[in-house]
C-alpha cells in the first residue's frame, strides 16, 4: 500500500501554489510514495462573503478526512508580517476534532513559505506553522503524551531563564530568577507524580487485560 503525503497550501498570487506543486513531484519521486494536493479557501473581510464548495481551477479543498488518511503532512502558505496567512490559520483552527482523536500523532511533519522580498519573515512564517503541529496537533508525539514532553520544554526554558537573571545587576532580578527557578521545580514536581500515575494506570490497564490471570 502506497505511503500517501498530504500536501496543504494557500496561494494568492501563484508562487506557493508552484513550491506545493514542486513538493508533490518530490514526493511521487520517492518509491512507494504518492501525494494529494490540497488547498484552503480564501478568508474574506466581508461577512458575507464565502468562496464556493468546490475551486474553480486546481486542487480541491482540503477537510478532516485528508488529515485522518494522510501519513504525513506538509504545509505551505506565503508570509504574512513573519506569519502564515489567514486562511491557513483558519484551516488549522478548525482542526480540533483531529486533536481530541490524535488522528495526527506520529505523522511527519514539514512546512513551507513563499514570500516576495530577500528578508520578508520567512523564518518566523514557519515557525508559525510548525507551532500548531508540534503542540496542538501533536505531530511527531508517538508514543507518549505530549503535555508530558512539552511541560518538560517548558521547565527548561523557565531554567534558563532563571539562570539569565541571576546574575541580573538588580536584586529585582535577582527575585525574578528565585521565582522561575521554584517555578521550574514545582513543575518538575508536577510532571514526575503525572508520569508515575500514567505508568500506574497502563500497568493496571495491561493487567486488566491479561487474558492469562483469572
Amino acid at each position: 500500500m502506497a505511503t500517501e503525503i498530504l500536501v496543504v497550501y494557500f496561494s494568492r498570487h501563484g508562487a506557493t501554489h508552484i513550491l506545493a506543486q514542486a513538493i508533490c513531484d518530490g514526493v511521487e519521486s520517492v518509491a512507494g510514495c504518492t501525494s494529494r494536493l490540497r488547498t484552503v479557501p480564501a478568508v474574506s473581510a466581508v461577512c458575507e462573503a464565502t468562496e464556493p464548495a468546490i475551486p474553480k481551477d486546481g486542487p480541491p479543498y482540503a477537510d478532516a478526512k485528508d488529515l485522518t488518511e494522510c501519513a504525513g503532512l506538509i504545509l505551505g502558505s506565503p508570509t504574512r508580517f513573519g506569519n502564515m496567512s489567514a486562511a491557513m490559520k483558519y484551516f488549522v483552527d478548525q482542526t480540533l476534532p483531529q486533536w481530541i482523536s490524535g488522528d495526527l500523532i506520529g505523522k511527519p511533519a514539514a512546512v513551507f513559505t513563499s514570500t516576495g522580498s530577500l528578508h520578508g519573515g520567512q523564518e518566523a512564517t514557519l515557525l508559525s506553522m510548525m507551532i500548531p503541529l508540534l503542540l496542538a496537533l501533536k505531530g511527531l508525539s508517538q508514543a507518549r503524551p505530549y503535555t508530558f514532553k512539552w511541560i518538560s520544554l517548558l521547565i527548561w526554558l523557565y531554567v534558563c531563564e532563571g539562570l539569565v537573571r541571576i546574575v541580573g545587576p538588580t536584586a529585582t532580578e535577582r527575585s525574578i530568577a528565585w521565582v522561575y527557578l521554584i517555578i521550574a521545580l514545582a513543575l518538575s514536581a508536577a510532571i514526575l507524580m503525572g508520569a508515575r500515575a500514567y505508568q500506574r494506570l497502563i500497568k493496571d490497564s495491561l493487567t486488566q487485560n491479561d487474558p492469562s490471570k483469572p
